[in-house]
C-alpha cells in the first residue's frame, strides 16, 4: 500500500498534505461537530473552506490498534480515494495508506 500522504497531529485532529498523480493539496481532518448517528463520519476533510471527505475511527482486527478509514473525492477522479490513515509512528507522522480495493480490515 503506497503512501499518499502525511500528517502530523492537531489540537483538533490532523494536518497534513496527500499528493497523487492527480491531486496535490494542503488538508485538516477535523472533528465532525455535526455528527448524527452511528454511520456518520468523525471526521470531516478540508481543502481550506471545501469539504473533500470523510474518516472513521476504526480498530485494526489484526494489530488492534485505532486508525482513520478515509474517504477523499474529487471530480477529477473516476471514484472515491479510500485509505487509512496510520497512527503517528516514531516521527510523530501519520501516514495515509492507500489501495485500489480497500477493505475494512484494519489495513
Amino acid at each position: 500500500m503506497p503512501v499518499i500522504g502525511t500528517f502530523t497531529h492537531s489540537q483538533d485532529g490532523y494536518t497534513g498534505s496527500i499528493t497523487t498523480l492527480a491531486l496535490n493539496a494542503e488538508l485538516a481532518i477535523l472533528p465532525n461537530a455535526g455528527k448524527q448517528g452511528h454511520n456518520a463520519p468523525d471526521f470531516l476533510i478540508m481543502a481550506g473552506a471545501i469539504e473533500v471527505g470523510a474518516a472513521w475511527r476504526r480498530i485494526s482486527h489484526s494489530s488492534g490498534k485505532p486508525y482513520l478509514r478515509v474517504k477523499i473525492d474529487d471530480p477529477l477522479l473516476p471514484e472515491p480515494i479510500w485509505g487509512a490513515l496510520l497512527g503517528n509512528g516514531e516521527d510523530g507522522v501519520a501516514r495515509l495508506l492507500w489501495r485500489r480495493e480497500f477493505e475494512d480490515d484494519g489495513a
